[in-house]
């Protein structure tokens, strides 16, 4: 099996967002080293740099009007090497959490949101304040900042005491990571640092994670146009399957009648979180399945 073969394996297995979004930065990180590199020999680096230009957001918003595409491809596309090494390990350290309590979709709708967030929040910073507004002519966004800040601030706002083994450290809170997080980004948003348009969309990022999870505990999924506008985008791609008619007998013991059953939906049982509850009593938090963890924060959401 071929390198290719074995990356749309890895792409196409069911319930795998977490992978899928990793796979995608790294493909284009990959692409930009690869096809730069003999393009710099041959003196054509303009060729990188131009498709560069239409993937990265722009603070001019009449710039941004011209390609509205870029406040989604921007937070997919890296340069530096420790700038998607960083990014891609908050994102699955971080995003493991979301997507064992919350499930794949939510955890998907949460990386775009916080893209979409910094995006909105560079682009008005740099056109509102006069700090930023003298070098909005030029500026260009890229890199997955904002949507990993948001994965890794979403986390920590559900799972506060969480704890992480660093090394070197030991074992610290997550809550405690975050806020170190967030706070490198506030101290290096002011003008005049190297990166202060990232630091700012990485601030946008952190907001709507921090948002997100608790109007989630609220019972209010603020992903759900996100999931809406995927889903539509994704049934477009996916093969219709073939119409199969079938003939079911019918059951002797139905007097004619039809029958239907019905799955229980919406949040679990009170006996069930009795029986998710006295686990974590007998076993420890950790012994529940990712169903039963999922389960008892449905029923932590208010109505």
């Amino acid at each position: 099996m071929s390198i290719f073969e074995d990356i749309k394996h890895s792409f196409r297995q069911p319930n795998n967002t977490l992978k899928q979004l990793i796979l995608i930065n790294v493909i284009v990180f990959l692409f930009f080293l690869i096809i730069g590199t003999p393009l710099s020999w041959m003196g054509f680096s303009w060729v990188e740099q131009i498709t560069l230009y239409y993937l990265s957001l722009p603070s001019d918003p009449m710039e941004f009007i011209l390609k509205p595409w870029t406040l989604i491809t921007y937070f997919f596309t890296h340069e530096g090497f420790f700038h998607i090494l960083f990014n891609m390990l908050n994102l699955y350290w971080f995003g493991m959490l979301l997507n064992e309590y919350l499930g794949n979709r939510r955890l998907l709708s949460l990386y775009i949101l916080g893209g979409i967030a910094g995006g909105l929040l560079y682009i008005a910073m740099y056109n509102l304040l006069p700090g930023f507004s003298a070098r909005s002519a030029n500026a260009q966004l890229i890199g997955a900042s904002a949507s990993a800040l948001a994965i890794v601030v979403g986390a920590a706002t559900l799972l506060p005491n969480y704890t992480f083994n660093l090394l070197l450290i030991g074992p610290v809170k997550i809550k405690w990571i975050a806020a170190a997080l967030v706070l490198m980004s506030w101290a290096f948003a002011r003008e005049g640092s190297g990166n202060a348009g990232g630091n700012i969309a990485h601030l946008g990022g952190a907001l709507i994670g921090w948002i997100f999870v608790k109007q989630l505990q609220r019972g209010i999924d603020l992903g759900r146009p996100i999931l809406a506008i995927t889903d539509f985008f994704g049934n477009l791609f996916k093969k219709r399957p073939k119409l199969k008619v079938t003939h079911r007998a019918a059951n002797p013991f139905s007097n004619g009648r039809s029958t239907t059953t019905t799955q229980p939906s919406g949040k679990p049982s009170q006996h069930e979180i009795d029986r998710i509850l006295d686990k974590i009593s007998s076993s420890g938090y950790e012994s529940l399945s990712k169903e039963e963890k999922q389960k008892l924060f449905q029923a932590s959401q208010k109505e």
